[in-house]
């Protein structure tokens, strides 16, 4: 079988809804993995709050996160694909100072290694740190380089408003994108960034063609990836946005090992 580069999200697809890798999915992974073919991360988390959860893993690949603002191959410095696409650090300052103006209840930029926030009271989730040592106000002091994401948190019934807002003000420079789930929040990356962009990045350097990418996920932010994708399947749990544009959909839940049986049985692997 010629080499397949799968791509694979992490919240609400790889993991199961206590964010955690059950062994069957590690076993489906590393066995897939094992048979030569490309097993990505594509997420977008940071890779502060991913890291563990590839090295768990235990398969030495590339992955992509900031849902494709950032490319890279953990420990391998000099990888040639990886990328790295910023925001003008100006756009969080503004932000900040028309916080209040905004409706904004909380600011965070995403650092190369740290969060900048305009409030220490941050979400009870596992998408921020719990150690307080990672995370300095933001200011002009702090944030001294451009961040790599920038995420508003505000009442559901604000959020349409303050994406408007934000597209008529910096609508040439970024993206923005609704996260809904568990923490609902606006995400604010370069312009025309998206999970496609990373996974493509990684096919034409490997010279795997299109046919032969599968790409799962489950939220709309998977979308520009599983469109893309020769395969782009959707997770039982998935939004309906998202299986509608999905070519399948798994017959179990990520709660389920819904990704380990779709690879079972579309690789034929002896678990």
């Amino acid at each position: 079988m010629k080499q397949h580069l799968i791509a694979i999200d992490l919240d609400g697809t790889t993991l199961n809804n206590q964010s955690k890798l059950t062994p069957k999915t590690i076993q489906a992974l590393r066995a897939v993995s094992n048979l030569g073919h490309l097993v990505c991360i594509v997420t977008g988390r940071p890779y502060r709050n991913s890291s563990d959860i590839y090295r768990e893993i235990g398969i030495e690949a590339p992955m992509v996160n900031f849902n494709g603002a950032l490319c890279h191959f953990p420990g391998r410095d000099h990888y040639i694909p990886s990328y790295h696409l910023t925001l003008d650090k100006e756009i969080a300052f503004d932000l900040f100072a028309n916080q209040d103006r905004l409706n904004i209840d909380l600011l965070c930029a995403e650092g190369k290694d740290r969060l900048f926030t305009s409030s220490m009271n941050l979400p009870d989730s596992p998408f921020y740190p719990f150690d307080l040592a990672l995370v300095d106000r933001l200011n002009r002091e702090s944030l001294t380089y451009n961040p790599t994401a920038i995420t508003v948190f505000s009442p559901e019934e604000k959020m349409a408003d303050i994406r408007e807002k934000i597209e008529e003000h910096y609508g040439d420079q970024v993206s923005v994108r609704t996260w809904g789930g568990s923490l609902p929040c606006l995400e604010i990356v370069r312009k025309s960034i998206n999970k496609a962009v990373g996974v493509k990045a990684l096919a034409d350097f490997y010279r795997i063609p299109v046919d032969n990418i599968l790409a799962f996920g489950d939220e709309n932010n998977d979308l520009e990836m599983l469109e893309f994708a020769g395969l782009g399947v959707a997770m039982k749990n998935a939004t309906e946005e998202i299986k509608a544009a999905a070519n399948d959909i798994t017959r179990l839940t990520n709660d389920e090992d819904g990704l380990a049986d779709y690879l079972i049985r579309y690789f034929d692997l002896a678990i």
